[in-house]
């Protein structure tokens, strides 16, 4: 498992494309060579394949406007073609009843084959509304139940899975083979969003289930750094899994 460096955390950063090359070099040089593009600026494939490459990076996951996704998907897929990315992810999907559930694998079951069709899968990140039962099952299994697991991947994403009311290990060990990118974020008193290890979540059994999920890319992400520099937050996260053994190549 290698550690990576989720932009979002950065997206003050990232408003105009000299703001977002220069953060890719300031994660690079804290020791990171992966990295998810989200919450940045717009930029053209090409030139953040050169950035990417430029600074050691590898890009393993964006964050893409799901209706673009879901309506332009071979022009997405090439575009992630020309910076060497496999993953396509959707960001944020609020479902709470079963006909939107049943309306969003309708939507994406197409763009799910074409991605696979292009040896690329798309993402789906949760947030804490996933886990709302359903005719007695979470959004989350619902999606997992009914569909491939060559089609559909989840970032799971550890601090929303806590304030859903679930466990992170026993979902990492329940998507076993579909969770190729995590985000590892950690939970404080009263839902504050800390660096990786600064909180009060089981990192340890965590990284184990991971292990045991086959997670590739544990992408660290703070929301919310709560007035504190984002790029030191992303420092002590990477140092804190580094203590763990999980390096970022």
């Amino acid at each position: 498992m290698i550690t990576g460096a989720q932009l979002y955390t950065l997206r003050d950063f990232c408003k105009t494309p000299e703001q977002l090359a220069e953060t890719l070099k300031r994660v690079a040089d804290m020791g990171y060579r992966t990295v998810q593009l989200s919450g940045t600026c717009a930029y053209d494939p090409d030139w953040m394949n050169e950035r990417l490459r430029e600074n050691g990076l590898k890009c393993v996951l964006t964050h893409t406007d799901a209706m673009r996704i879901a309506s332009h998907t071979q022009d997405v897929v090439n575009d992630h073609k020309k910076f060497g990315c496999g993953h396509i992810g959707i960001g944020y999907y609020k479902m709470e009843t079963q006909e939107a559930v049943d309306e969003f694998l309708n939507r994406f079951g197409p763009a799910m084959k074409i991605l696979e069709e292009n040896g690329m899968k798309l993402m789906y990140h949760n947030h804490d509304h996933e886990f709302m039962h359903i005719n007695g099952r979470t959004v989350l299994m619902q999606l997992a139940e009914r569909t491939e697991e060559n089609r559909l991947g989840f970032t799971l994403d550890t601090f929303w899975v806590q304030a859903g009311g679930g466990d992170a290990a026993w979902w990492l060990r329940y998507l076993k083979g579909r969770v190729p990118c995590v985000h590892f974020k950690d939970m404080g008193y009263g839902r504050k969003m800390l660096p990786v290890g600064g909180g009060n979540m089981n990192f340890d059994e965590i990284i184990k289930a991971c292990e045991y999920a086959g997670v590739k890319y544990a992408l660290v992400e703070q929301d919310d750094c709560n007035g504190r520099d984002p790029f030191e937050c992303m420092k002590e996260s990477f140092e804190y899994l580094k203590s763990c053994g999980i390096k970022g190549e």
